[in-house]
């Protein structure tokens, strides 16, 4: 076959894209676990001093389930592996890159101030790299299959919550503990990817 025919079988698909990311999250996963010690004692005493970092390792995961869950959502509706498309992939997954490190910090130093601002900073990156990938994916491909105003209320959503990320992070270097649950509580409304009333 030639002319546009050919090209249009030779054009990228996001599978490769999507398997590449599955990996990378794998990956961050494994360094976020990496950071869990066992006890130096065989004491309960021991094993409970671990509380921040068991803490704050659990929290991570579960943030790191949502974000690869809303990645895995937004990727359905991709048609092409366009140039801006894997660079917005890039970003988002240098951006989820920086948890452990993150989460490591926030539990050698018991929640303090700094770690949490820090934290709640890589996750105002996380929602403005996946907001990069929205319009990639729903705004610029096979926008038919989503409602309008589905796509109106996850944007709705996505800019909500970018701003709600750095206000934690303000928040944070004053009182930590509730930038924590600043953070936490916008982590919760992606833990359904699609829209309310949106068919799955």
């Amino acid at each position: 076959m030639t002319g546009q025919g050919a090209l249009d079988n030779r054009a990228a698909t996001p599978e490769r894209t999507l398997a590449f990311s599955d990996g990378v999250f794998a990956v961050i996963i494994t360094i976020l676990v990496l950071d869990l010690h066992s006890p130096d004692a065989p004491t309960v005493d021991a094993l409970s001093s671990l509380w921040p970092r068991g803490l704050s390792y659990g929290t991570s995961y579960l943030f790191l389930a949502i974000v690869w869950l809303n990645h895995h959502y937004l990727m359905r509706y991709a048609d092409l592996a366009t140039p801006h498309l894997l660079w917005a992939n890039f970003a988002h997954l240098f951006a989820v890159s920086l948890v452990p490190f993150a989460t490591a910090w926030i539990a050698s130093t018991h929640l303090a101030a700094i770690p949490v601002a820090v934290y709640a900073g890589i996750f105002v990156l996380v929602n403005a790299t996946y907001l990069m990938l929205w319009w990639e994916t729903v705004d610029r491909s096979q926008v038919e299959k989503l409602p309008l105003r589905a796509r109106r209320m996850m944007r709705m959503r996505s800019v909500g919550t970018l701003g709600i990320f750095a206000l934690a992070g303000l928040i944070a270097l004053k009182l930590p503990v509730l930038g924590m649950v600043l953070i936490c509580t916008c982590l919760v409304l992606y833990l359904r990817p699609e829209a309310p009333g949106e068919a799955t």
